[in-house]
């Protein structure tokens, strides 16, 4: 299936008066049992947003219906020209087969259109790379992410797969959830572990003042980050590497923020530029570095790795005792 064209700005209220209960079942099944045509993702989002309701009493998803009451969502539409289409934009691809793509995602680039962004993102690009193979992308997601089965912050370079059909979609987000795939991540951190290895385990949630920021919260989702010492550079810095169990929303930043070692470049979560002086930090120095998974269809293990961006070179090399 190809992605869908009927894009809409604005809001729609999807409704379903539960009239009697012959069985308890959670809302989001009941909502995806009697609207066929709203992709799950959409779904999803609105409960996310915390747009869902029973009675009047927003719910999440897990909530379960036991008595009679109106269930009320408001989903998200986007305006037809806002769809986004395909840009000739260049991606370093690291594998691809005529179900997924792997690519090496450049820092600076957004993964899927959002407000505020411009036709440059992961997607645009990615619709131009399959158009031109006589391919598409998956529908799930679709208007606005069609294809997107996870993402990586703006800033943030390395690794991403991307599905091309409904079925390695479904398949992949499953295993992403499920937590049967392996993430790594190499990162410049503004500090010296008194350690050479360590595991974080507290969950993220949304900040409780600063909205657009995520925070160690007790009533977050549980999250769970492995970290271990590459090298130290210099006296002020080090390079780690970080293995993620769990997908929050900024893990990485959060928890190295939460151990008292934010990443070099994020100023959302601790850094402070006025220490390092005279040395270039481009950005938040975060590299998805490793990725494994099972193939959707054969099931086989796949494996891959990015190198290090010239970036992170360069502001390692500037760190280290001598530099001039």
């Amino acid at each position: 299936m190809g992605i869908q064209s009927d894009c809409g700005m604005s809001e729609r209220v999807i409704q379903y008066p539960v009239a009697q209960v012959e069985k308890v079942q959670r809302a989001d099944k009941l909502f995806a049992d009697h609207f066929e045509g709203i992709s799950r993702s959409r779904l999803q989002r609105a409960f996310e947003a915390g747009r869902v309701t029973f009675n009047g009493q927003v719910i999440d998803k897990r909530f379960k219906v036991q008595q009679p009451g109106l269930l009320e969502a408001t989903l998200e539409e986007v305006a037809a020209d806002a769809c986004p289409e395909p840009v000739a934009i260049p991606l370093d691809v690291v594998y691809e087969d005529a179900s997924i793509l792997v690519i090496d995602k450049a820092a600076g680039m957004v993964t899927h259109p959002g407000n505020g962004t411009g036709n440059d993102t992961v997607v645009h690009a990615a619709l131009y790379h399959c158009q031109q193979q006589g391919q598409q992308l998956s529908s799930v997601g679709a208007p606005l992410r069609p294809g997107i089965v996870h993402r990586l912050d703006k800033e943030t370079s390395g690794l991403m797969v991307v599905a091309k059909t409904d079925a390695a979609h479904h398949k992949l987000v499953q295993a992403f959830s499920e937590r049967v795939t392996y993430k790594r991540y190499c990162a410049l951190v503004a500090a010296q572990p008194s350690t050479a290895q360590g595991s974080i385990r507290e969950p993220i949630g949304r900040h409780p003042v600063v909205r657009t920021r995520m925070a160690t919260v007790p009533a977050g989702k549980p999250a769970h980050t492995d970290w271990s010492l590459l090298q130290r550079l210099g006296s002020q810095a080090a390079q780690i590497s970080c293995v993620i169990h769990t997908g929050r929303t900024h893990q990485i930043r959060v928890h190295m923020a939460a151990l008292k070692m934010p990443l070099l470049g994020d100023s959302n979560y601790g850094f402070r530029s006025a220490r390092f002086r005279g040395i270039s930090i481009p950005r938040v120095m975060l590299h998805a570095c490793e990725l494994a998974f099972a193939h959707p269809l054969d099931g086989r293990p796949l494996r891959f790795e990015a190198a290090l961006p010239e970036d992170f070179e360069v502001t390692m090399q500037q760190l280290k005792p001598g530099a001039s």
